[in-house]
């Protein structure tokens, strides 16, 4: 099986990269060898590539500069992934792409499912949504929407509020943001499953193919999840209190709930999603060990 994996730098590109090398001839492409804001050179580069799976890793995440670069997020989040998936359908390969709650406006106040009507707020939202659209002209998709996802790598959340203890004993997070926190590794390891299982039953994985909720399991505010990242990391000793989204103005709008109910996924695949909790105990176990050699 020969599969292309698009991104091997952000949070996820690296867990995939990880998760996929073992199944196959894998060609991992990222940033300068490929530049996704001139999706017109996508599909030659696909096409050299030959693959029987592309799997999508590449998106422009940086939510409030999008509100300033509407075009060049639409050209990464949506144009982008327009080319990868009419190649990908020219080539008969399936296509994994990843997408994010916030395509949502949060205004339900409960779990969202597949079946509720998107009305993203932001222009990540939007194009990301676009996105969505565009990936299923694949005709052989996985798109999965998810939620908060977060790492050990530099300049991921959970680094940032590690790095924010560093100088600040007293931090101040908002309360009335509620999400499905996601571990990347988590994202990556049933990406793995899944494509395993298509190269040795591309019928079964095809007649589950769409769209999905792929994300930890349960919901929880960032003001609780920064205090759970302390506590797991033992610094309950750093004060956390709460604040509203409205205290901390940015150009783009977020969702204030945007928890995913990721049911239909475990039930079609018959893969358990850990609880958002049991993912992050996992991930601070593995910052706290000490590093091999030291």
């Amino acid at each position: 099986m020969r599969i292309l994996l698009f991104g091997k730098n952000g949070q996820l590109g690296w867990e995939l990269n990880r998760s996929l090398i073992t199944l196959g001839e894998l060609t991992v492409l990222d940033y300068p060898d490929v530049d996704f804001n001139q999706p017109q050179t996508l599909p030659e580069i696909v096409r050299a590539a030959r693959p029987n799976v592309i799997v999508n890793a590449v998106a422009y995440t940086n939510v409030d500069k999008a509100e300033s670069e509407p075009d060049v997020a639409r050209r990464i989040n949506a144009d982008a992934v327009g080319e990868i998936a009419r190649e990908a359908k020219n080539l008969g390969a399936l296509l994994v792409h990843f997408s994010t709650d916030y395509v949502f406006d949060g205004a339900k106040g409960s779990s969202y499912v597949e079946t509720d009507t998107p009305n993203p707020l932001s222009v990540y939202g939007k194009t990301k949504l676009a996105g969505e659209d565009a990936a299923a002209q694949a005709g052989k998709y996985l798109t999965f929407r998810t939620s908060w996802v977060y790492s050990n790598r530099v300049g991921g959340f959970v680094s940032k509020v590690l790095e924010w203890t560093k100088t600040q004993n007293k931090l101040r997070i908002v309360d009335d943001q509620i999400g499905s926190p996601t571990w990347s590794r988590m994202l990556a390891e049933v990406t793995g499953q899944l494509t395993a299982r298509y190269g040795i039953d591309k019928t079964w994985l095809l007649e589950r193919q769409g769209l999905y909720h792929l994300a930890g399991a349960g919901a929880v505010s960032r003001y609780e999840w920064v205090k759970e990242i302390l506590r797991l990391m033992g610094r309950e000793d750093v004060v956390v209190l709460p604040a509203k989204t409205i205290e901390f103005p940015t150009p783009a709008v977020r969702p204030l709930f945007s928890a995913l109910d990721c049911s239909m996924f475990s039930a079609r695949f018959g893969i358990g999603l850990p609880e958002w909790r049991t993912s992050a105990g996992f991930l601070m176990e593995e910052m706290a060990a000490p590093k091999q050699g030291s």
